[in-house]
């Protein structure tokens, strides 16, 4: 793949995205299954296996875990806009600008070099 020469606005835009989207996931596994409270369940045995699928009941969200859960998401919002509608990209066409998405979304595995 190419080298590019990412303006350093467009780098930290996608930096800031990947932690916020980290952040978020991490802060989604603390939260119950359902947004809404809803009762749990428990499934029959999956055949082929002792496996019986079920959950506990859902308390739902709290205001605050909604509240933060949106900011989240709009923060998401804002970034991928920055990063999508930067001017870079009209520097690039066709294929290159594709491959240069994706240079963009990888810089961060390869910028610490093989001896990480």
């Amino acid at each position: 793949m190419p080298a590019y020469d990412f303006p350093q606005d467009l780098l930290d835009a996608q930096a800031a995205l990947d932690a916020v989207q980290a952040e978020r996931d991490e802060f989604a596994q603390s939260l119950p299954w359902s947004a809404e409270p809803l009762p749990g369940w428990k499934a029959d045995k999956k055949l082929h296996s002792d496996y019986m699928p079920e959950k506990p009941d859902s308390p739902g969200y709290t205001p605050e875990q909604a509240e933060r859960l949106a900011a989240y998401r709009a923060r998401i919002l804002e970034l991928t806009t920055q990063v999508l509608t930067h001017p870079y990209w009209a520097t690039l066409s066709g294929p290159d600008r594709v491959e240069a998405r994706t240079a963009l979304k990888h810089t961060h595995d390869t910028a610490a070099g093989p001896e990480a």
